[in-house]
């Protein structure tokens, strides 16, 4: 008779965004701590261009436990691990990078302590129901990361991290935890799914605090390729921290789009005041070309701002996709700008003080720009 299979215990998301060269011996060293069966590999892949669904598919085709899900127009290391939990039917979910820097030995012994927490929850409240490996417990390592200036910037953050919780742990911040898929799910309708940092979605979505147990980790230099981390990580993060503290009274992406529209404003008033200082005064249409240059520059500069940060997940990348979209967003800007001063107008020939009416059409436009901006730029139609 045929071996009985190990029934499914645990799945392994792993979002990619370029690693075609690190998924397969990835694979072989989570065999190697887990065994031959009992878990599954579940690549969520950004669309990367460097063929990583295709390897992946490749992988598939010869080992069952390997699976793939490849989005398109979608981004995001969050979200991916949403759509992670949502597409297994393992009673305990991992998310790990798949650049090698997160060593699957620790796998075995986070299964085992959540197996044993749920054995015993009824008789002990306090068991831990997330198990997080921790770059900075006791007993572990960050030597080989090689990265002092991101090394101080994730303890500050933890430390943010920690108050917004409210929960107790050295790294808040990591990207390598394991949870009950159940607990994940529930928890996935509160959670923002905006940039990387899920574990800090996690633990700051939960009405009650979870208890965390940490496993010191080794973490390692990358295997090969380059971080997807940029230097709007820390942006990142602060957008995070907003989201949950902020964010259900004014919408996150929208609070990011006003920030870079204000300081849109800054850049207009500049360059009006230099071309103004530049051009001949006697020449009727001055004001006219300096107004209308200083609108293309801010505009030009909005755009560029919210490609880099509020929209860092759906960023546009090439030449033709970068002038196409920076060509829709003055479109739909301008036509905000129309409604900015229509209704600014009615109001103040309403008798509303003329301010007042100005921050009203403001509002509008804003809300008309980030509503078509997020739809026809950064959006799909």
């Amino acid at each position: 008779m045929p071996r009985e299979r190990c029934s499914l215990e645990l799945a392994i998301v792993l979002p990619t965004l370029n690693e075609r060269g690190n998924l397969t011996p990835l694979v072989a060293r989570i065999e190697a701590a887990l065994g031959s069966e009992g878990w599954e590999i579940l690549v969520v892949d950004d669309n990367s261009v460097d063929g990583t669904a295709d390897e992946a598919r490749t992988l598939a085709q010869s080992d069952r436990r390997v699976r793939i899900i490849q989005r398109i127009g979608r981004r995001g290391l969050a979200s991916a691990a949403i759509e992670g939990f949502c597409a297994t039917a393992a009673p305990y979910v991992a998310v790990m990078d798949a650049d090698h820097q997160h060593d699957p030995v620790l796998l075995p012994d986070m299964l085992a302590t959540l197996k044993a927490s749920a054995a015993h929850q009824n008789t002990n409240a306090d068991q831990p129901n997330i198990c997080v490996a921790s770059r900075f417990a006791e007993g572990a390592s960050t030597r080989d990361w090689a990265e002092p200036k991101r090394e101080k910037l994730s303890g500050m953050a933890n430390a943010v991290a920690r108050r917004i919780t409210g929960v107790e742990l050295t790294d808040p911040m990591s990207g390598y935890f394991m949870l009950p898929t159940a607990t994940a799910r529930a928890l996935v309708p509160g959670l923002s799914g905006i940039g990387f940092k899920i574990l800090l979605d996690l633990l700051a979505t939960s009405k009650t605090p979870m208890v965390v147990k940490e496993f010191p980790l080794n973490f390692a230099a990358r295997r090969e390729g380059t971080s997807k981390l940029d230097r709007a990580v820390l942006f990142d993060f602060l957008a995070g921290v907003y989201d949950k503290t902020l964010g259900r009274v004014i919408p996150t992406r929208f609070a990011l789009f006003g920030t870079v529209g204000a300081l849109g404003v800054l850049v207009h008033m500049a360059v009006l005041g230099a071309l103004l200082l530049a051009m001949d005064q006697e020449f009727d249409g001055a004001f006219s070309v300096a107004q209308g240059l200083a609108v293309l520059s801010a505009m030009s500069f909005n755009f560029w701002l919210n490609n880099w940060l509020t929209y860092r997940d759906k960023r546009l990348k090439g030449l033709g996709n970068v002038i196409r979209g920076w060509a829709g967003f003055c479109l739909t800007c301008a036509v905000g700008g129309f409604a900015n001063v229509a209704v600014a107008t009615l109001l103040q020939n309403e008798g509303l003080y003329w301010a007042f009416a100005a921050l009203a059409g403001i509002l509008i436009g804003s809300v008309w720009n980030f509503a078509l901006s997020s739809r026809f730029v950064w959006g799909r139609f």
